[in-house]
């Protein structure tokens, strides 16, 4: 069954043209991109799902290479999981963040106008990390405000080697930078849904 759904991840590396066999050998069309919470939601949710993936690959593979120190808690088969699997676990948990950031809004703004986005990054964050940000839409567009949070959270989850928190329980990685990692409401939701996901099984 893991071979299965790791071979199923692996389709995210390839074009949504590609075709895909199935059991039977004959060619079907089909796009394959894993759960996110944000699916149902907005009608931008593939085209999120789709720039996040490339992002992770991207700047943020670092993230997949990485094994936190906590991410039993989020995702108990991620030790063990296949690239593919890896990938779309983070994927993953950024979609459910942003549902305690933003409720899904990528024109969010939060602390006045301080925080923007789906992900609720500051622009002056943006800037430290150096973010690429369309002219004119800014951190108000998703897909560019997820690709930062993806540079900002491979920053600091592998200097720390952790999610949320360390051995001390001193704030880590994520919740570094975003606050609904530091609420245990918050979070136990977020690893709730992470843990259920095919790609977290093991």
């Amino acid at each position: 069954m893991k071979a299965i759904r790791a071979l199923a991840l692996g389709l995210l590396v390839l074009p949504a043209a590609c075709m895909q066999a199935n059991t039977a050998g004959t060619p079907v069309s089909a796009s394959f991109l894993p759960a996110m919470r944000w699916d149902a939601h907005r009608p931008e949710a593939g085209d999120w799902t789709r720039a996040l993936l490339g992002a992770l690959r991207d700047e943020g593979a670092v993230l997949a290479s990485t094994v936190p120190s906590d991410v039993d808690t989020f995702c108990p088969g991620y030790a063990d999981a296949a690239p593919q699997e890896r990938v779309a676990f983070w994927a993953g948990l950024f979609s459910v963040l942003a549902k305690h950031e933003s409720t899904f809004n990528p024109k969010a703004r939060g602390g006045g106008g301080q925080w923007i986005g789906l992900m609720q990054i500051s622009p002056r964050t943006a800037e430290a990390y150096d973010c690429d940000l369309p002219a004119k839409s800014g951190l108000a567009d998703g897909k560019a405000n997820l690709a930062c949070a993806v540079k900002i959270a491979a920053s600091q989850v592998s200097r720390d080697g952790a999610i949320v928190a360390d051995s001390d329980g001193d704030w880590r990685g994520i919740a570094r930078d975003w606050a609904p990692m530091r609420s245990a409401a918050k979070r136990d939701d977020m690893a709730g849904w992470t843990r259920k996901q095919s790609y977290c099984q093991g």
